[in-house]
């Protein structure tokens, strides 16, 4: 019996997880001593990486094997809108970000090719590897919830969103997500299932880049 395609995905990409937990932002984050403008910057990436993200996951839904695919997905749309930018509304204010300042700041170059990237996938790839694109953002944003929640110094600046991706109601819509992946994995062909740790791998690159251009405040270069 072929290994979960969930484990093996966890086992192939391990060693860029490690490299993530140790990246300045998130050991900054954890310390309590990320400079509030990689914070802001961040979370105006995230804002609109969000957007996308929930699109991506409405063409998931679309192509859905049953109506349980359908409802769980476009649920998962919606959340990743209405509870995350909840968090972001909160953390806007706290940091002085306004409607306007938000209105006025472009996607970086990594935000536009990560979202670019997943609605690609999402309108022209199957539903297996659509839903392996997007598994990493949720998996891994747990994850690093959990293990900062470990090491973070108290009190810290930053303590709701180590709390909302290392809390229970993540934990268990996480582990919704890839219960999902695995049975549609294995039912896939070596080829398709191929393709799903091609984008799997992809996308944690993509998380990587996502926090390390935040750290650097990228922006477009001209």
């Amino acid at each position: 019996m072929a290994q979960q395609f969930s484990v093996e995905a966890w086992q192939r990409n391990a060693g860029v997880y490690a490299k993530i937990l140790a990246m300045p932002f998130n050991t900054d984050l954890a310390a309590g001593t990320l400079r509030e403008d990689r914070f802001r910057h961040y979370m105006i990436q995230d804002a609109h990486y969000l957007e996308g993200f929930a699109r991506a996951l409405s063409l998931a839904s679309a192509k859905g094997r049953d109506a349980d695919h359908v409802v769980h997905f476009a649920g998962a749309a919606q959340t990743a809108i209405i509870v995350e930018r909840s968090l972001h509304a909160d953390y806007f204010v706290k940091f002085g970000v306004t409607p306007d300042d938000f209105a006025a700041a472009r996607p970086s170059p990594v935000c536009d090719h990560y979202v670019s990237w997943l609605l690609r996938v999402a309108a022209l790839e199957p539903f297996e590897v659509v839903l392996a694109s997007l598994l990493p953002c949720f998996w891994i944003y747990r994850e690093v919830g959990k293990d900062i929640l470990g090491r973070a110094v108290k009190p810290n600046a930053y303590q709701a969103w180590i709390d909302t991706y290392a809390g229970v109601e993540f934990d268990e819509a996480v582990d919704a997500v890839i219960k999902v992946v695995d049975e549609v994995a294995q039912d896939a062909s070596p080829r398709t299932r191929d393709a799903m740790h091609a984008a799997f791998s992809r996308a944690v690159q993509h998380e990587w880049m996502f926090w390390d251009s935040a750290y650097r405040l990228g922006d477009w270069p001209v």
